[in-house]
């Protein structure tokens, strides 16, 4: 659909070969893929080859409307799938129509200007007329102006405007001044001046101003961003997680900014494709909400041109273009890609003229791209789709009115992305779930279950079907091929594919398959997932134009806008054409979806690769040592920062009790560590009227959201600051434990209280505010402040000081564009979008405190800060602008958030690293456990019998473990503990079996001292638990005896006891014996005494010693002369059969 601006031939680039006119079969081999489960992801590679695919389809196009003058274009036929290739020139020649097309529309007039000179390089013919250069004008003693290519430009316009323009030539960021505002110098008439640089200089777009247009003045231009600003707060208002309301609510907002008679959200899918998501219209109109349009109605160049320049007006698709006059000695055609008057190609007219649209607004819909497309380290930008006007007559709106669509447009694309990752991060938590549910249910039962149970594999992603074929039987589930014709697919697979994991395609034909034909519209694509070289998972989907509807009335046979006249109905019956006996297209994130399920099932389903087991388990030991190291070494820095910080630290437990009170909090209280620890937070330690937020901060950190920049009021304590309260902006940090559970709240500060007195004062319009502000103490914070007209109207010594830029440099110009955007440049048009709602919302009376606000100084340093904004008011208390200061962290505290930072990452990557080693290591856990199966119905010797025992008792106890990943049970003592039986000889091998690989590695002797009792008892308890415990005391025997030569003992006794009630007790103990040293001190600290593990070892005998307890029993670590050893008591309940 060419919507807007854009169309067939408007535009420069790329698109993908499927929605134009070739077919996709995308085979994917899936273990190359990256699991990322990110809607927004593509293969950059990928995309590359669809745009260069795709400048062949438009150019073709394009050349086939030129030949037929528009006249006999049949623009559905013409889409088709075509092999005929285009000359390299052709596509260049379709480029540079495009983009130096040489026209522009007749509403306004263009001048291009050599930037060191001011000469004229090119302008618009009917600029002589429109700017009042007349050469037939009466004769006067002043030299006439005249227009051509070397005049000054400056000679065409008032002093005051080519002042103006000298100005605006010296910024850094040229388009952040527009409009300029002038005034020719033969008429007088008024003009918005757009400028923008190009490669041969600065191109100037005159339009018109009505003298009587409010948006003249600066206070005009202010009040369309107000306009923007209100529009804004609508979207911010909205509940999070419906993107159709978002959507819904932006078509409103700009038919009441804009007057136009139509607006729609027109939204570009992973394959190119539009459609329309939203729209808002004139009761008359037909509707176009929900049509789909192939890729080709707006060309790749036209996304372009649109990254370039986001909003794209046309007044009336009638007017004849204005051609361009232009030096000869430049090499090719003006550059027009920013101009505000680019002449629409004839067949985007034709188009709208078809449609019944004169008139248009385009306005681009820019979202954050994903960390592939990124370049060069910085965030890439993707359009994400288009609000698109239509007005059934000629329409124009003036620029400022333009430039606050543009601000509305940032903003709905900052609030869109952060919806897409919501909507994303709730597909992921799907996903995962359901990939669990099915791996649980191909464990525990049949692998049936997938398709006879729910969930089933169709509740993975989207689909009009699924299948397995399992073991040569087909399990099929809703819109499915025949069992002959999926068999048929099955041997075509194997044939062309064998070497393959896997094949997604949204045309089973184009794909090649021979029975194509015979499935019909019911099965056209297909998503496949090898999970052995026998077994497949499937998905099926039916053809597109069951899932694409009309939005409007039914097509009338009679009526004649058919492929031959250019219109939303041809573009719909284009669209049908491109996508019939085809499928919706596989997205990256179904396809992530099925490789993340593929990867899971493959080892449950293979049972040859048991020996994966061997080197996963080491894995998993290397990533949590390197893991933890980092951690250690990060919390010691940590701590150290927070001790000797300048800035207040403070922290309490779950509690809220104060257990952490670094110096300066100490300092500017007067409450010293050891006064301060154990006192409440909220009750003793802040007023009042801090209470109620105080509270909130706790509760939210202690459930994980840590708020920000939230201002406490603080007590003070001792005769000299008895009353005086201490001002600090903290950000409340959960506090948590080495197994990630939160313990308590950390308070990381900036005393703010020398701003807080003066910003207090500034506002109440209290004493020599001027002295206070202008002065050079250290105490008086960064300020500026603006009328209300958002213009600089302070700027004081500590802001000069922070930005490079002088007072004189700055009082009177816009803060939002030509101060921060120009002078202090900001990190991208969505930085200037944030400010500038922050400071209108002030003017508005609607306060901003401790925003992150980043710029760049002059000399180009990045300055992190937070702003805080408030109106201004006189005496009457009228609002008279805002009054602005920053906050600057200290570099200890920069510092202490650097490290917090890195801390957290760490934490969240080895807690991520080893939930998944924990994930993977269950699949050759149930391989080593499906072996053992069938080697039980073998014929073994009984040695062979006792190791298979063995073997299965060690793979239980490596169950149990890694269902340990959340220690919290085993802290807090709420573990679950089996109650089954077995014989203490079994565990006793399980447990001398995990040792035997370290002591032949470490060249040691065991020495066994067991009793024929023990050997001999069969008891009750929990077999895998007291294995883990055993083997976690004799390994660090084993880790700590003297090598080579050494030698370890392992003593095992037992003595019965009968209860009072009958029952007969066992009472063992076990001693763990090495020659030497033993232990080290902070291993022995770790087990005993600290809750702060610092080695892994000690964390592995914490927990054993905690479990021990849990079943009553006890651990000693004793120390003699020349040995030591671990003394271990244990009762059990003894069977009646032993």
């Amino acid at each position: 659909m060419q919507m807007g601006s854009v169309s067939r031939g408007e535009s420069s680039a790329q698109k993908p070969s499927q929605s134009a006119s070739t077919s996709k079969s995308n085979f994917r081999n899936n273990d190359n893929t990256q699991n990322t489960h990110n809607n927004n992801n593509s293969n950059p590679s990928e995309s590359i080859n669809k745009a260069i695919a795709q400048y062949t389809v438009d150019a073709r196009l394009h050349a086939v409307y030129e030949q037929s003058s528009g006249k006999s274009f049949d623009y559905s036929e013409s889409i088709k799938t075509t092999t005929q290739s285009i000359p390299e020139q052709q596509i260049t020649a379709y480029l540079s129509k495009i983009q130096r097309g040489g026209h522009i529309q007749p509403f306004g007039c263009m001048i291009a200007i050599d930037e060191s000179s001011f000469r004229v390089v090119a302008y618009s013919e009917n600029a002589l007329e429109m700017l009042g250069i007349n050469p037939h004008t009466v004769p006067s003693m002043e030299k006439p102006e005249i227009l051509m290519i070397g005049t000054d430009v400056r000679t065409l316009f008032t002093p005051s405007s080519g002042v103006l323009l000298e100005k605006a030539f010296g910024a850094r960021e040229i388009t952040l001044l527009n409009p300029v505002w002038i005034h020719s110098k033969n008429s007088g008439k008024p003009f918005y001046a757009i400028l923008h640089r190009i490669d041969v200089g600065i191109v100037i777009d005159f339009e018109p101003a009505r003298t009587e247009d409010p948006a003249l003045s600066i206070a005009g231009a202010v009040q369309s961003q107000k306009l923007a600003v209100r529009a804004i707060s609508h979207l911010q208002s909205l509940p999070g997680g419906d993107i159709k309301l978002l959507c819904d609510r932006v078509v409103q907002c700009v038919i009441e900014l804009t007057g136009y008679d139509r607006v729609m959200v027109y939204k570009f899918h992973e394959d190119e494709h539009g459609e329309v998501v939203a729209e808002c219209k004139r009761p008359d109109l037909e509707p176009y909400i929900g049509l789909h349009y192939p890729s080709t109605d707006i060309p790749q160049a036209s996304r372009f041109l649109f990254k370039q320049n986001r909003v794209r007006m046309i007044v009336d698709c009638h007017a004849k273009p204005v051609g361009v006059i232009q030096d000869e000695r430049l090499m090719q055609p003006l550059c027009l890609v920013g101009s505000t008057l680019r002449a629409p190609h004839g067949c985007h007219s034709q188009y709208m003229a078809n449609m019944g649209s004169i008139a248009s607004l385009v306005m681009a819909v820019i979202i954050n791209g994903s960390e592939d497309e990124a370049v060069g380290g910085r965030n890439s930008m993707r359009l994400w789709g288009l609000v698109v006007c239509h007005h059934t007559s000629a329409r124009s709106i003036p620029f400022p009115l333009r430039y606050a669509c543009e601000f509305l447009m940032q903003a709905f694309g900052l609030q869109l992305n952060m919806e897409l990752q919501l909507a994303s991060q709730m597909l992921e938590k799907h996903v995962l779930k359901t990939q669990t549910l099915l791996c649980d249910m191909l464990l525990r039962d049949s692998p049936t279950g997938i398709v006879t149970q729910s969930p089933s594999i169709m509740d993975l992603v989207k689909c009009d079907g699924a299948a397995l074929f399992y073991q040569g039987k087909y399990y099929p589930l809703g819109v499915t091929p025949a069992e002959a014709q999926m068999k048929d697919i099955v041997q075509w697979l194997l044939t062309y594919h064998g070497d393959s994991t896997g094949l997604s395609t949204d045309s089973l034909g184009d794909a090649g398959y021979p029975g194509a034909a015979s499935l019909g519209d019911a099965v056209c694509g297909m998503a496949v997932a090898y999970i052995t070289k026998r077994d497949f998972l499937f998905w099926f989907r039916s053809h597109t134009g069951k899932e694409v509807k009309w939005g409007g009335a039914k097509h009338h046979p009679e009526d004649k806008d058919d492929g031959q006249r250019m219109h939303p109905r041809s573009s719909f019956k284009a669209f049908l054409e491109v996508v019939k006996s085809r499928s919706l297209p596989w997205e990256n994130a179904d396809m992530d979806a099925i490789h993340s399920l593929q990867l899971i099932l493959r080892d449950s389903f293979q049972d040859t690769e048991i020996t994966n087991s061997k080197a996963v388990v080491p894995q998993l030991e290397d990533a949590e040592l390197q893991g933890m190291n980092e951690l250690s070494s990060v919390a010691r820095e940590m701590v150290r920062l927070i001790e000797t910080a300048t800035a207040p630290i403070f922290a309490v437990g779950a509690d809220g009790r104060i257990n952490g009170w670094n110096a300066k909090v100490a300092e500017l209280t007067g409450l010293s560590v050891e006064e301060a620890m154990g006192k409440s937070l909220v009750n003793d330690l802040v007023y009042k009227e801090s209470e109620d937020i105080v509270s909130k901060l706790l509760d939210n950190a202690l459930r994980g959201k840590e708020d920000k920049n939230v201002e406490i009021k603080l007590k003070t304590f001792g005769s000299e600051q008895q009353d005086k309260a201490v001002y600090v902006v903290v950000n409340a940090c959960s506090s948590k434990d080495y197994t990630n559970n939160i313990v308590g709240v950390c308070f990381i500060g900036q005393d703010v209280t020398g701003q807080k007195l003066v910003m207090d004062k500034f506002i109440n319009i209290q004493g020599d505010y001027k002295t206070i502000v202008h002065s050079p103490s250290p105490l008086i914070p960064p300020i500026f402040a603006s009328d209300e007209n958002t213009c600089c109207s302070e700027w004081n010594t500590a802001m000069e000081k922070l930005t490079g830029w002088n007072k004189g440099e700055v009082l009177g110009k816009m803060l939002v564009g030509e101060v921060f955007g120009s002078c202090c440049r900001l990190k991208g048009p969505d930085a200037l979008t944030k400010f500038m709602i922050t400071l209108h919302s002030a003017v508005g009376g609607q306060e901003t405190d401790n925003s992150p606000f980043s710029f760049f100084h002059r000399d180009g340093k990045f300055v992190h800060a937070l702003l805080t904004a408030n109106k201004r008011v006189n005496l009457n208390g009228d609002i008279i602008g805002a009054f602005c200061f920053l906050q600057i962290a200290s570099p200890e505290l920069q510092q202490a958030f650097k490290v917090q930072r890195e801390q957290e990452k760490k934490r969240f990557m080895s807690m991520k690293e080893l939930a998944y080693l924990v994930q993977e290591i269950k699949n050759p856990l149930s391989g080593i456990r499906f072996t053992n199966s069938r080697l039980e119905g073998t014929g073994l010797t009984e040695d062979q019998k006792q190791y298979l025992e063995t073997c299965a008792a060690c793979e239980k106890q490596m169950e149990k473990i890694l269902g340990d990943i959340h220690l919290k049970n085993i802290d807090d003592g709420s573990l679950e503990l089996e109650k089954a039986e077995f014989s203490l000889e079994s565990v006793i091998n399980a447990v001398v079996s995990q040792a035997m690989m370290l002591l032949r590695e470490r060249d040691l002797q065991l020495i066994g001292d067991i009793s024929d009792e023990i050997k001999a008892l069969t008891v009750f308890g929990d077999q895998a638990r007291i294995q883990q415990v055993l083997s976690d005391f004799l390994l660090n025997m084993v880790r700590c005896a003297p090598s080579p030569g050494g030698w370890v003992e392992i003593h095992a006794r037992a003595r019965m006891k009968r209860t009072a009630d009958g029952v007969t007790m066992v009472h063992t103990e076990f001693r763990m014996i090495c020659p030497g040293d033993g232990l080290s001190p902070e291993l022995v600290q770790d087990m005993f005494h600290s809750s702060k593990w610092v080695t892994e070892e000690g964390l592995g005998l914490s927990m054993s010693r905690k479990i021990l307890k849990l079943m009553n029993g006890d651990v000693q670590y004793i120390r003699e002369s020349e040995k030591c050893y671990f003394l271990i008591t244990l009762q059990l309940l003894v069977s009646r059969t032993s």
